[in-house]
């Protein structure tokens, strides 16, 4: 695979970790519900494993932040509400 291929399918498995957190919390039905979890859950795997791939390529850059950028991005989250 190429650079941009990889950021399609990693934009892909964004899109689908959002409509199955969303039918996860909305399922009226266990049995519903369970297979909904179990799709995320293999969705977060291979989103993870993606994104371990282009960093290895170095098309992602892990970078570790600081407390204080932590803080920051809380600040901001906790006061949009």
């Amino acid at each position: 695979m190429n650079r941009l291929s990889m950021e399609n399918y990693l934009l892909v498995l964004k899109s689908t970790v959002e409509v199955y957190i969303h039918g996860t919390l909305e399922s009226s039905y266990d049995s519903a519900r369970d297979v909904l979890k179990n799709s995320l859950k293999s969705t977060l795997e291979n989103q993870a494993a993606t994104y371990e791939v282009m960093t290895k390529y170095g098309w992602y850059k892990k970078e570790n932040t600081s407390v204080e950028n932590i803080n920051k991005t809380l600040n901001k989250v906790l006061s949009a509400n």
